[in-house]
């Protein structure tokens, strides 16, 4: 395991592309910060975006998941890159020939995925705990710690549709076209829960049960948006005499339906490679 991973990071370490974009994409995470200085003056009337209680444990566990999850289209860039690069430098190849196998290339591939996601979670956590520590009202260990399945679905989440970029990588060869394929296939899935929802059974409860098992469907479906659950937020719908109906938990059989992705992505992976003549 450590050997495939040597394998991959060397590869990484070479690739000044994937590193500025790695960059990137922490940096972006560590901006979340800046929502805090944000300050709207209106006459006599001062709103902070911050004083809102979007840093309080345990609502920031579930607000840090859901923007850091909107950037992880970075480092989708990096897997989709590294996969095409294989291609592009012959390194596959070379790697075949030095003895390793296409099982164990998917695995390092995987292996990759798996830190990348690990990475990512550690230093979400870190962030929001910092952020939280300055900004909560609520800073006792029992509330601070709760809700932290968050940061398990931002995990699952990334694992999810890092599998299925490096499928991509794999089946199309090159970045741009695995990127474009990917926004293709965004589209046919909304494409695809419009017309169950209004031309087949005209209903959104069926459109939505099956759906919820669309792969960016399922991977959307782990952490939804928290901006709703905000007191204010509430208050505001009430007065207006609408209520949220809404369960914003992070649900087993979401999960369950990105494990089995995951699975099948990185199995199909290597039935490609497999049958493929390189």
């Amino acid at each position: 395991m450590l050997r495939l991973l040597n394998i991959e990071l060397q590869k990484i370490r070479y690739n000044k592309a994937a590193r500025l974009i790695t960059l990137v994409y922490f940096v972006l995470i560590t901006f979340i910060a800046l929502i805090a200085s944000i300050e709207f003056n209106f006459g006599n009337f001062n709103f902070r975006v911050a004083d809102q209680g979007i840093f309080n444990f345990p609502f920031i566990w579930h607000f840090n998941a859901y923007v850091a999850a909107i950037l992880k289209i970075f480092l989708a860039i990096v897997i989709v890159s590294m996969m095409a690069n294989e291609y592009s430098y012959r390194t596959l190849k070379q790697n075949l020939i030095d003895g390793l196998s296409k099982k164990e290339f998917i695995l390092s591939k995987f292996i990759t995925v798996l830190l990348y996601a690990a990475i990512s979670t550690l230093f979400l956590g870190v962030v929001s705990l910092i952020l939280g520590f300055s900004f909560s009202d609520y800073n006792e260990i029992g509330i601070v710690f709760s809700d932290l399945e968050y940061l398990l679905a931002y995990f699952v989440k990334l694992v999810a549709f890092f599998s299925f970029c490096l499928f991509l990588g794999i089946l199309v060869k090159r970045s741009a076209f695995a990127l474009g394929f990917l926004i293709i296939w965004f589209i046919l899935e909304k494409i695809s829960y419009g017309l169950l929802k209004w031309k087949i059974f005209k209903d959104s409860d069926i459109a939505e049960s099956i759906s919820q098992f669309f792969p960016l469907e399922a991977m959307s479906n782990l952490i939804k948006e928290p901006l709703s659950r905000l007191g204010a937020v509430q208050s505001a719908a009430n007065q207006l005499g609408e209520a949220f109906d809404k369960n914003y938990d992070v649900e087993w059989q979401t999960l369950l339906i990105n494990f089995v992705w995951t699975g099948l992505f990185i199995y199909w992976s290597y039935v490609i490679l497999k049958r493929r003549d390189l």
